[in-house]
């Protein structure tokens, strides 16, 4: 990615790696460039701006429990997608699709109040894009062209499980 000195910035070398894997995914999935790059840009800005909300103390007790039930909901979801990459056959296409619905309107909830219409509508972008049942399946077909950027995303996310980031 153009911008990968500025992401390395702010995300550690694993997030970054997976990132990239997203991107190749997306790419390969969508055979538009552009398109890639500008959901996985949207992703590291509301990653960034969530990150910087957080750490200036902007969330109320409510949203804060929001936001906890969201890194809960998207630690069950990657362990979900970590298990149907390590056990074959196990691959239910609707599974992924409703963790990160609703991861979407968790994060859509706890930023109602902090960021704009346009970030609102990056969110929606990213989940939706990534929620997609044909790309899902087209990644999780064992003997798919992606069965390679599957592997190193699930290796990152359970490096990123393992250090307590995800």
């Amino acid at each position: 990615m153009a911008s990968k000195s500025m992401v390395n910035m702010f995300i550690d070398e694993t997030s970054s790696e997976v990132l990239d894997e997203l991107y190749r995914v997306s790419k390969e999935y969508t055979k538009n460039k552009s398109e890639s790059q500008k959901v996985i840009k949207n992703l590291i800005k509301i990653a960034v701006k969530i990150g910087v909300l957080y750490r200036h103390n902007r969330f109320s007790h409510e949203e804060l429990v929001l936001a906890e039930d969201f890194k809960n909901k998207l630690h069950n979801g990657a362990m979900t997608a970590i298990s149907f990459y390590e056990v074959e056959f196990t691959y239910e296409k609707e599974v992924l699709p409703e963790i990160l619905t609703e991861c979407k309107n968790l994060l859509l909830r706890l930023v109602d109040k902090h960021l704009t219409p346009k970030s609102h509508g990056r969110i929606q972008h990213v989940f939706n894009h990534f929620s997609n049942q044909e790309m899902l399946g087209q990644l999780y077909d064992p003997k798919g062209s992606m069965r390679p950027h599957l592997q190193k995303i699930c290796q990152g996310m359970n490096k990123l499980i393992d250090d307590g980031k995800l």
